[in-house]
């Protein structure tokens, strides 16, 4: 028994350990994968799953799932079809290797398991192959027959690329996506290119006329029919006009007939109603106004017994209250008798000692208020002094300053005016030489026996530079005029400033010293007063010790009689202890209570010195003008530079602006402030508005092409059409009139000159002279 369970044990452990290894051995592949195995005398492929024996096996897993080849030609490499079009296509080919063991095992001995199993790999293995397949395939149909014969294209390709390629098998192809190249991106150089280009035109001007043709009719059928139909609807509109004018008098009829009786029956009707109505009113208000006057009536009733019945309570109150107040004023008066009848003993006593006292401190306190009110006098006038002196000094710096700016300024202006009227006669000179010059080489041209026609061409030019430089001597005159009138303005206005300025100063000045004067009377005012408080608390110091000596020295001559008279008993000595004591304190608080007021009087004494001398300074009437006048000086002050501060202010935007976006121009500045900006700008946006028009007009593009391009000289065109208009009408032609008399010449050309003149009226530059948009400047 003992060896058939061991045997069985045996057994079981070997079944047990059997499993395991297989488990560890078997492996297992996925369904879009091929496990090879190489072992030592063949090749063994299973899709499903093999034992694995390490050392002598090797495995290798290798992926023959479905695989997608893109193939794309676009561009210059698009396509060529058979009509030598060029197409832009993109097409999939799906790839995979049979689940077949001679294929499995072919594939990894020519390619490998691992690159086998990469799309890169298949994408370097096939994309030649293919290309070339569709390169072939493409050539044989025409590029409207890829559209059309998708299929048979799909079928060529697949047939001619084949089915088995080397363990690998073509599942199917799709084209992804088939366009035209666009005729940008083809080669004109090319032969084929250049017949694709041909083709291509010829199809698309074709379908082109084609479709113009059938908007046209479309176009001609709509307008003919929606004319047909507007007659028709006019018409019709007209007749049910007239029947509904016609029935509309006859219900405006009856309805004024029906509404004239309706209204005569309504007001007969309203009027019995109102009638009624204000019947009733007048019955309802006699009871209201009967009901008021009851309610009033027992309200008043009310109100009056209310008010005896709280009088009468507020009557006994009252009593009651006086009967206890009295009692208690009795009782009151009773012991002060008695308390003041013993102050009067020792009132009297103290009375004469203070006296004399009083006297000597109100003499030694009317010593000290002296001397302190006689030193802020001293203070007082020193400041006052001071104060007056440094204002004048001020003020005459101030005005010789005014004055040396005002000169200044004045010789400015008149070096600025020299210099204005030499440089208007260089510009009237250089205008003369200029004309001599011109009539000299017209004299010239006129001796050689020019024509006629170049004998007024010359003419037109010298005249146009005799204005021009006439202009510009006017444009010289009135700028040195403008500057010289600005030189002067601005000297006028600096000197006028400076006066001010020196007058506020001065102003400021004398109200400054009067301020500190008053300042220092109140100053000495606060000190008197001050003075006098320190003196009466002193005084009031003096009288408390001195009363508290007395008290001190009643106390102890009490208690010396106290001493001595212990025979009169203790009660007789306490009550002098207390009787002293009592006496000494009343002293002390009656002492304090003059000192504090006394104090009092004499802090608000001198919060009204101070409230006196200010009220005094604001009724005063030179310093309140003074005062006025500084502050509308200072308020037109600050207006005048905030106005400064705002025109520098644009003028900075302005210059920026300007030196942006003319940096590198050469310009003659004319007219001052904002004029030249204003004009400026004015000519900027009349060139750019020229620009505009000639870039976005093909109308005006045309017209201008010979002048635009150089082949056309627009100068001697113009002389040819104005060849027979005088030079002041030259200068005054206008562009409306330039183009209205080229259109009423005729010609092919009138349409267009048609459209240029609506363009030119829509920018606004329809009035302008010719002169301005030759940069001659504005006709005069």
């Amino acid at each position: 028994m003992e060896v058939l369970g061991v045997l069985v044990a045996g057994c079981l452990v070997f079944v047990v350990l059997a499993l395991l290894a297989f488990s560890r051995l078997y492996r297992k592949v996925d369904q879009s994968q091929a496990l090879i195995v190489s072992k030592t005398r063949r090749v063994d492929v299973s899709f499903t799953g093999q034992v694995v024996l390490p050392i002598l096996h090797k495995a290798e897993v290798m992926d023959i799932s479905v695989k997608t080849i893109e193939i794309s030609r676009s561009g210059r490499d698009g396509l060529i079809c058979r009509d030598n079009i060029r197409a832009d296509i993109r097409i999939l080919f799906f790839v995979k290797v049979n689940k077949t063991v001679p294929d499995v095992i072919k594939v990894a001995q020519t390619v490998g398991t691992e690159r086998a199993s990469h799309q890169d790999t298949l994408q370097e293995l096939f994309h030649a192959k293919f290309s070339e397949a569709l390169k072939t395939v493409g050539k044989q149909l025409d590029f409207t027959d890829l559209y059309t014969k998708r299929e048979e294209l799909r079928y060529h390709v697949i047939e001619l690329i084949g089915i088995d390629l080397n363990g690998y098998h073509l599942e199917d192809a799709a084209i992804d996506y088939l366009e035209q190249t666009p005729l940008t991106q083809l080669d004109p150089a090319n032969v084929l290119d250049a017949q694709g280009i041909r083709k291509i035109t010829e199809l698309t001007a074709v379908e082109h006329v084609r479709t113009n043709e059938a908007k046209r009719n479309e176009q001609m059928e709509i307008t003919r029919q929606d004319v047909d139909a507007r007659e028709a609807i006019l018409e019709l509109e007209r007749r049910q006009a007239d029947a509904e004018i016609k029935k509309k008098r006859e219900i405006e009829t009856s309805r004024a007939r029906e509404e004239a009786e309706t209204a005569r029956v309504v007001e007969e009707e309203r009027l019995r109603a109102q009638g009624a109505f204000l019947r009733t009113e007048e019955q309802l208000g006699v009871q209201r106004e009967n009901q008021a006057r009851e309610i009033a009536v027992a309200a008043k009733n009310r109100e009056r017994v209310i008010a005896v019945e709280n009088e009468r309570i507020e009557k006994d109150r009252l009593l009651e209250v006086i009967a206890r107040e009295r009692e208690t004023q009795l009782t009151k008066i009773s012991a002060e008798k008695e308390v003041e009848a013993e102050k009067r003993d020792i009132a009297e006593v103290v009375r004469e000692r203070v006296a004399v006292d009083r006297t000597v401190a109100e003499q030694e306190e009317s010593i000290k208020k002296l001397r302190v009110v006689e030193e802020a006098e001293r203070e007082r006038q020193t400041l006052v002094i001071a104060a007056e002196a440094e204002a004048q000094e001020k003020l005459v710096k101030d005005i010789k300053a005014a004055e040396a700016a005002e000169q200044a300024a004045t010789h400015r202006a008149a070096e600025e005016l020299t210099l204005a009227e030499a440089r208007l006669k260089t510009a009237d000179l250089d205008a003369r030489a200029k004309l001599r010059l011109a009539e000299g080489v017209q004299a010239e041209a006129a001796a050689e026996g020019l024509a006629a026609v170049q004998v007024r061409d010359k003419e037109a030019e010298v005249t146009v530079k005799a204005g021009r430089a006439a202009a510009e001597a006017t444009e010289a005159r009135l700028r040195a005029e403008a500057e010289g009138t600005q030189a002067k303005a601005l000297a006028e206005a600096e000197g006028a400033r400076a006066k001010g300025l020196a007058e506020a100063e001065g102003a400021r000045a004398a109200a400054e010293a009067t301020e500190a004067r008053l300042k220092a009377e109140a100053e000495g005012t606060r000190a008197k007063g001050l003075a006098e408080a320190e003196g009466a608390r002193a005084a009031a110091e003096a009288t408390e010790a001195r009363l508290k000596a007395e008290a001190e020295g009643a106390r102890a001559k009490a208690l010396a009689e106290a001493e001595g008279a212990k025979a009169m008993g203790a009660a007789q000595a306490e009550g002098a202890k207390a009787m002293g004591a009592a006496q000494a304190e009343g002293a002390r608080a009656k002492a304090l209570a003059e000192a504090t007021a006394i104090g009092e009087k004499l802090k608000a004494e001198a919060a009204g010195l101070t409230e006196k001398a200010a009220a005094m300074a604001a009724l005063d009437e030179a310093s309140r003008g003074h005062e006025e006048y500084r502050l509308r000086l200072q308020a037109e002050k600050e207006i005048r530079l905030a106005g400064l501060e705002t025109q520098r202010q644009v003028a900075e935007a302005q210059a920026a602006v300007l030196s942006t976006g003319l940096e590198n121009a050469d310009i003659d500045i004319v007219g001052g402030e904002s004029v030249f900006f204003d004009r400026l700008v004015s000519a900027v946006s009349l060139g750019k508005g020229v620009d505009g028009f000639v870039e976005n007009s093909h109308t005006a593009q045309a017209l201008a092409k010979p002048w635009l391009d150089g082949s056309g000289s627009f100068t001697d065109d113009l002389s040819r059409v104005l060849g027979a208009i005088g030079t002041a009408d030259v200068r005054n032609l206008t562009v409306s009139a330039l183009l209205m008399k080229q259109i009423g010449g005729g010609g092919p050309q009138t349409g267009q000159l048609q459209k240029l003149l609506d363009r030119a009226s829509e920018l606004g530059l329809s009035d302008t002279p010719l002169t301005a948009l030759n940069g001659s400047g504005s006709p005069n």
